[in-house]
């Protein structure tokens, strides 16, 4: 078997020309690596036949209607329509954080284009929302393979806007989402945790099941700085001389307490929590996805 995890390496991926080859590599490097198919114990339960789109598989061409109509259509399984799933994606101004190989923001695009990648191959519907202190971008979830590229098409123009406000965002968000669904949830969680969380529980209310990748910098929870340093809020602008060493003791506990919380909040509310770092390689988010995934099928 070729080294499949080559391809899911941070700072690998962001070498890659655009967005659509980084996401495809990642999920069939993904997929090559699995054990078992990602698709094991879902309902494959026929449903009916649509017409042919491109990018849809051949192999779910049904050969006999072609025989008889002289046109393609595809077999769609109870499992296309049984999901829809919604990533809201923070792109606000502390997103923009790096220590070095790659932004929180590139990561988190990559992230996105993975999961969209694999849910759409799933034959799931996936739409996206894209948020700072507003709603800068909602695309409605579809599951026609091609939508891939719409999606993408965002997540190539994404840059970081303004001060977050994450927990307005998911209020609003929870109302406007009518059908229950798989909300994921991409972001530093820079906000007020108690807020937050009460818009995380907006969705639980509403019956939606709920996953968070909590995106961070590895400086961001080793606080590894060596030098006397000026730090500068990225959302607020705010400056402060700081002396790494003097703070980092502190800093740990705090950021530690920060998510150990969010972990705690999160399995008392039946909500999955994933912290990840920007140096951590992709595939462990994926599986994060798919054993959510398996949960609801």
């Amino acid at each position: 078997m070729k080294d499949y995890r080559k391809f899911l390496k941070p700072e690998t991926i962001s070498k890659l020309a655009n967005l659509e080859l980084k996401a495809r590599l990642v999920v069939e490097g993904f997929i090559i690596g699995l054990h078992k198919s990602p698709y094991h114990g879902f309902s494959v339960e026929f449903a009916e036949h649509r017409q042919y789109m491109p990018g849809d598989e051949i192999k779910h061409i049904d050969w006999k209607v072609y025989g008889k109509t002289d046109k393609f259509y595809v077999k769609e399984y109870e499992e296309e329509t049984n999901l829809k799933a919604y990533i809201l994606l923070d792109a606000s101004g502390s997103m923009g954080y790096t220590s070095g190989k790659i932004k929180k923001i590139e990561y988190a695009s990559y992230l996105a284009a993975s999961l969209t990648y694999l849910i759409l191959k799933q034959r799931d519907a996936i739409g996206l929302a894209i948020f700072d202190k507003i709603i800068r971008k909602y695309i409605p979830p579809r599951s026609i393979l091609s939508y891939f590229y719409d999606i993408t098409r965002e997540l190539n123009n994404l840059k970081t806007g303004e001060v977050t406000n994450i927990h307005l965002i998911l209020h609003t968000l929870a109302e406007r989402i009518k059908r229950r669904g798989l909300i994921i949830l991409i972001s530093d969680l820079f906000d007020d945790p108690e807020k937050i969380l009460s818009g995380l529980k907006h969705f639980r209310h509403k019956k939606h099941e709920v996953i968070i990748f909590h995106i961070l910098d590895p400086f961001e929870i080793e606080f590894s700085f060596k030098r006397d340093s000026v730090f500068r809020d990225m959302e607020t602008k705010d400056e402060m001389n700081i002396q790494p060493w003097h703070l980092r003791k502190e800093y740990k506990q705090q950021i530690r307490m920060f998510i150990d919380s969010f972990k705690k909040n999160c399995l008392e509310n039946r909500i999955d929590y994933v912290l990840m770092k920007t140096d951590t390689d992709l595939d462990q988010a994926l599986f994060e996805y798919l054993v959510k995934r398996k949960k609801l099928g």
